[in-house]
């Protein structure tokens, strides 16, 4: 099987925008940071404690949603688009279902913020930031159904456009309702909250009126002849998309944990962590979008039912992820100083920083691998292995191994923060080796094994 330029192409063209959408969302919570940081110790406390618990929950509702784009892939491949429009209008159904769990989870976190030992000024400005933020659930998860929708017919530049809108809005309303401007009251960080759901929102109009005046989308086709709820089809996208959903919230709370469990080591030894982990999440966006991509074409193949193509598109898949990582990696280890000067100016983080971001180094090949493998299997809408494979890895062996390395001295002497970080190296290793294995053996299986096209 061989490397296929014209495939490796037009991945990137799809992946592209969808890396700048995604970095451009990275940077929404960076202004929200700085923002808020500018207030007081007190406001960015409570936006950092506040979005520690929101982040899992949108993140986690949105994972599930992420099943329409491979769903969507495959009938836009086979010129199904009736039945595009009918996952459509079932997965917005789905979407109240999930906003109204998601709200009763939020509801819920004043039970968590009790048990943590803060100030009680930061616990006010936290439930205010999340009892603004909330509202704007429904309005992200519509926007993730319509991106996810257009995302599946190959258009994925949309999604940039209006993350570039969302920025727009984002930096104005912080400013207005952080400082109390145009006559509003002064409501410091939690001002973000209100500010991130207008954002969410205006991201929803804005994705929601280029899809009806669209004419590659046939827009106005998707909103027309709304069906009443279906509960069998909201039950296969649900069940396509909790695996997505779980591995997304095995992913995100294991880099939430390892502060918890460094914290006594010295604020540090948490900032040099920090600031790697911040690096670290703005890096995976490059493998993440090419994952996008690979969902999206590896789906496409899949309905047109173009198997020996879809096999070579999986291979290309995997040289590019490869290189990209070379690429990451490389840029990293030269520029991770320079990098760390931008988040601290004390020598001490500066220095563990750098020497994370080394560490960080190796685990960009088994990362791309296992994230592109990850977007082989939404795109074959085989989902199911992709949450036990992220738990075995991440938590059961990631993370151990980690802990033992960071806070023990069973193997050598306590590592603090690099022990955790060589633990998520063992665990994507593993994920990587277990992905591949998952997607060897589903493309061995009818109808991509016609004789003699077993993948090598």
């Amino acid at each position: 099987m061989r490397f296929c330029l014209w495939e490796a192409k037009y991945l990137l063209r799809l992946a592209i925008p969808v890396f700048f959408a995604q970095v451009i969302l990275v940077l929404m919570g960076v202004v929200d940071t700085i923002m808020a940081g500018q207030v007081s110790q007190f406001d960015l406390a409570a936006l950092s404690i506040a979005s520690g618990l929101w982040n899992p929950i949108l993140l986690s509702l949105q994972g599930i949603l992420l099943a329409l784009t491979g769903i969507v892939a495959h009938l836009f491949g086979a010129k199904r688009i009736t039945d595009v429009r009918i996952q459509f209008h079932q997965a917005l159904y789905l979407s109240i279902i999930l906003s109204l769990f998601g709200l009763f989870l939020i509801n819920q976190l004043h039970l968590i913020i009790g048990l943590i030992n803060i100030e009680p000024q930061v616990i006010e400005l936290t439930l205010a930031y999340l009892n603004y933020v909330k509202w704007g659930l429904p309005g992200f998860l519509i926007y993730c159904i319509f991106r996810n929708v257009s995302e599946g017919m190959t258009l994925t530049k949309p999604a940039l456009y209006i993350s570039i809108i969302g920025l727009a809005v984002n930096i104005p309303t912080n400013y207005i309702f952080i400082y109390g401007k145009l006559g509003l009251p002064e409501l410091g960080g939690a001002g973000c909250g209100i500010a991130t759901a207008i954002v969410f929102w205006c991201m929803a109009l804005s994705q929601i009126i280029y899809t009806y005046s669209s004419k590659k989308l046939q827009g106005k086709f998707l909103l027309s002849q709304f069906k009443v709820p279906d509960l069998s089809i909201m039950a296969s996208i649900f069940k396509m998309g909790i695996p997505i959903s779980l591995a997304t919230f095995f992913e995100v709370t294991l880099f939430a944990c390892i502060p918890l469990f460094i914290a006594n080591l010295g604020a540090v030894v948490v900032s040099g962590h920090q600031v790697a982990a911040s690096v670290s999440t703005v890096l995976f966006m490059m493998p993440l979008s090419l994952s996008m991509a690979i969902c999206i074409r590896v789906g496409n193949l899949y309905g047109q039912k173009q198997y020996k193509k879809l096999k070579s598109t999986i291979f290309t898949s995997f040289l590019l992820a490869i290189a990209i990582s070379i690429i990451v990696a490389s840029s990293t280890f030269l520029g991770r100083t320079w990098i760390s000067t931008i988040y601290s100016d004390v020598p001490e983080v500066i220095a563990l920083a750098s020497s994370i971001l080394i560490l960080a180094c190796f685990y960009q090949l088994p990362d791309a691998i296992q994230v592109a493998a990850n977007g082989v299997l939404r795109g074959l809408k085989y989902t199911t292995p992709i949450s036990y494979i992220t738990f075995i890895s991440y938590w059961l062996i990631g993370f151990s191994f980690g802990y033992v390395l960071g806070k023990t001295n069973l193997i050598v002497s306590p590592m603090g923060a690099q022990g955790f970080w060589l633990g998520i190296i063992i665990g994507l290793s593993v994920a990587s080796f277990l992905m591949i294995l998952t997607v060897k053996n589903r493309l061995t299986r009818t109808p991509f094994n016609n004789g003699n096209m077993d993948i090598k």
